[in-house]
């Protein structure tokens, strides 16, 4: 009887293909429940095994060879077939479906997260898992069903639903005590990394000087801004429908009545268009869109 080519090593295999997909040692553990040195020595066996690198390291990003980036493409389908076929021999009753999404983190922690409560309540045998990011989505790359993007919402391949208003406004904690007629002269401005023109676009429509007496305080991501000037470290300006319950609460206030509708640049559901939609896929947008009409 002829001999079949052996199959790689199983275990290394699945963690190369963890960390291609989410592009992380770390996130790649934290899904296989083992330790990030444990998925570091996996890759390298698979790597030793193959005689080939699999991943190189890019200004201190983690990123794919052109060899990974193939063998990576090769795997994904396979990995999610056999999820598929185990999950399809499960009873009714063990049977779970899993729904994939990512979000930027900022819109994941401040109006995602607080309302999947609701999502699994209503639908238990769903199991939402959701990642965090803020690169562009790219279905052909992750394995994932659909994701939030800031942005136009015209984006080739992808489906969209928007999802909220994105209206710039300053906030900062009470105790500053900032004044509108003071025109942020000798205030500490606090800026995000994922969205770094926000504040110049709205000191413009504000009417506003780009140049002034003011220092700048930068953090990488909105979430981080919001805290800060929570804190009291200066004013931030803000995505309102992520802030709403600081607002409510008093623990940030808005010195300016002013506020920058961005109208079609904000946040949408995207999912592709070349692919089947599942019906956890279809019950999660249902569910979001009651949301928006509430």
């Amino acid at each position: 009887m002829e001999r079949r080519a052996p199959l790689p090593p199983l275990n290394p295999t699945r963690a190369f293909e963890a960390t291609g997909r989410l592009l992380s040692i770390s996130k790649a553990a934290d899904e296989l429940a083992v330790t990030p040195a444990a998925v570091s020595r996996q890759v390298r066996t698979l790597e030793a095994y193959l005689g080939v690198d699999l991943f190189e390291r890019v200004k201190g990003r983690l990123e794919l060879t052109s060899a990974g980036a193939r063998y990576l493409a090769e795997l994904m389908p396979l990995f999610a077939s056999l999820r598929a076929a185990t999950d399809s021999l499960r009873s009714p009753e063990r049977r779970t479906r899993v729904l994939k999404i990512r979000s930027p983190a900022t819109f994941a922690v401040r109006w995602l997260i607080p309302r999947l409560a609701s999502f699994h309540r209503l639908h238990e045998n769903i199991d939402v898992q959701l990642t965090t990011s803020s690169a562009p989505l790219n279905f052909a790359r992750e394995d994932i069903d659909g994701g939030i993007q800031l942005g136009d919402g015209k984006w080739p391949g992808l489906r969209v639903q928007r999802l909220i208003a994105n209206e710039l406004v300053p906030v900062a904690a009470p105790s500053r005590q900032v004044k509108a007629r003071s025109q942020l002269q000798g205030e500490t401005l606090l800026h995000t990394l994922a969205r770094p023109e926000d504040w110049t676009l709205w000191l413009k429509a504000a009417g506003l000087p780009l140049n002034g007496r003011r220092r700048e305080m930068r953090y990488e991501t909105s979430l981080l801004a919001y805290q800060a000037a929570i804190e009291g470290h200066g004013v931030a300006i803000a995505q309102k429908a992520l802030v709403r319950g600081e607002l409510a609460s008093g623990a940030l206030v808005a010195p300016f009545s002013f506020e920058l509708d961005r109208g079609h640049h904000t946040y949408y559901f995207a999912w592709p268009t070349g692919r089947p939609q599942s019906d956890a896929l279809r019950i999660f947008r249902r569910w979001l869109l009651t949301l928006l009409n509430d």
